[in-house]
């Protein structure tokens, strides 16, 4: 089974305006509300791929309710722990030419809380698969993403880190399934202010291979993406197109990559379908429609980069 954990979930409002002005009352001329969350979008994008996954993760009050109800119509399985308080509702507001975001904190997760939902992880079973992704809400230490690690190691599933502390160096040595860093969380995790050239990205992930992780996906932003593995390198190049949504590109990777690797296709089918499905993510306001990507995957090329290591 897939189960899919996101700790700091929220309802992400999108408003625009003709113009925002201080001090005034300012009327909206669109608004749309999407659940949201790393975790969230990977089961909303896996289940466009026809995969299943259940949803774990905290909720809160009438908020919460709601990102269950939109995972729910769309035959998504839930087990979120519910506690007190409100999910947080993040806003994005457009004016023009201006964007502003004000991102919340949510709701502060007590022990006993955490404590059941790491007990949910204790249920997991070898080959089953969990992806662990974004943000920790107030009252959560980064050392659950620890225990999240050794637990994995204890039952045999596959654990997929998409996160920016830099503890997940710390659970390399328990060998993770995949992570997947962007190139600014790779340097962070090797230690250098900056990463640029694919080959200083595949020499900083290597360095994470070498740790214990058993793949690592960096997504690159306008450049594309890179996986490897143990024995296998690839970067496979994203097309072209006008960004407007790069919060979710990186989530629609993760999933459409894992997806594929689960319908059996080769590791260059699915890097090249993955930087396809994000791409379309980033062209978009929302999360990308997977029904027609052709035209995108016409234009990415994967190359093999080495071969042994």
């Amino acid at each position: 089974m897939i189960y899919t954990c996101t700790m700091n979930p929220a309802i992400d409002l999108f408003t625009e305006f003709k113009n925002f002005e201080p001090f005034i009352v300012n009327r909206s001329i669109f608004e749309d509300y999407q659940a949201n969350g790393k975790a969230i979008n990977i089961s909303f994008i896996l289940k466009q791929m026809g995969i299943d996954s259940v949803a774990l993760g905290f909720l809160a009050g009438f908020t919460g309710d709601f990102i269950e109800q939109e995972l729910t119509k769309k035959g998504i399985q839930t087990d979120f722990v519910h506690v007190p308080g409100i999910t947080r509702i993040n806003t994005f507001i457009r004016a023009g030419k201006l964007e502003y975001k004000a991102v919340n904190q949510g709701p502060e997760i007590a022990k006993k809380y955490q404590t059941e939902l790491l007990k949910q992880m204790d249920r997991l079973e070898k080959d089953d698969i969990l992806f662990v992704c974004g943000s920790l809400p107030q009252g959560v230490d980064d050392q659950i993403f620890v225990e999240i690690s050794k637990r994995a190691k204890k039952n045999e599933f596959r654990v997929i880190f998409d996160i920016s502390s830099e503890v997940l160096v710390e659970c390399l040595s328990d060998k993770p399934y995949l992570i997947k860093p962007n190139e600014e969380e790779l340097a962070a995790f090797v230690g250098v202010e900056k990463l640029t050239e694919i080959s200083e990205i595949e020499t900083a992930a290597k360095t994470l291979l070498k740790k214990g992780a058993e793949g690592v996906l960096v997504s690159i932003g306008a450049q594309g993406a890179l996986f490897l593995n143990e024995h296998e390198s690839y970067f496979a190049n994203a097309p072209k197109g006008k960004v407007v949504n790069t919060a979710c590109a990186g989530d629609t990777l993760l999933a459409a990559f894992v997806g594929k690797r689960l319908q059996q296709a080769s590791l260059q089918e699915a890097l090249k379908y993955a930087v396809a499905a994000g791409s379309a993510t980033a062209f978009t306001a929302g999360l990308g429609d997977l029904t027609d990507l052709d035209a995108l995957l016409d234009q990415i090329e994967v190359i093999s980069l080495r071969r042994e290591y």
